[in-house]
């Protein structure tokens, strides 16, 4: 089942209302979303970098932690009023405005 980002936020939002009690506040969910991404980046060296796997590390999963991460960024932007669908859009514009030949000329890239 597809799920827009919006409704994404929804969602969060009511699971945080009845079954959470209440959003952390926003300092605390940085310190969250920051020990997610941490987490993440374990994942990630040690798959796709140097660094080998420890066995507390083996049952974690990658697409589990990127969602760990986006459900602490969603209740950010849920608590502080960002609606993402809308910043997303606006971000794509940014980066078409600015990076439009921008890459297509950088030597290391080609």
């Amino acid at each position: 089942m597809d799920i827009t980002i919006r409704e994404a936020q929804r969602q969060t939002d009511e699971w945080i209302r009845t079954v959470g009690v209440r959003y952390f506040n926003e300092l605390t969910n940085l310190g969250i979303l920051m020990e997610e991404t941490g987490e993440l980046a374990r994942i990630i060296v040690r798959k796709y970098g140097e660094q080998s796997f420890k066995e507390s590390d083996k049952h974690k999963e990658l697409a589990d932690e990127m969602a760990d991460v986006l459900w602490v960024l969603i209740c950010l932007a849920n608590q502080t009023g960002v609606d993402l669908t809308d910043a997303l859009h606006k971000n794509f514009e940014k980066k078409n405005i600015r990076d439009a030949v921008r890459h297509k000329n950088k030597e290391k890239l080609q």
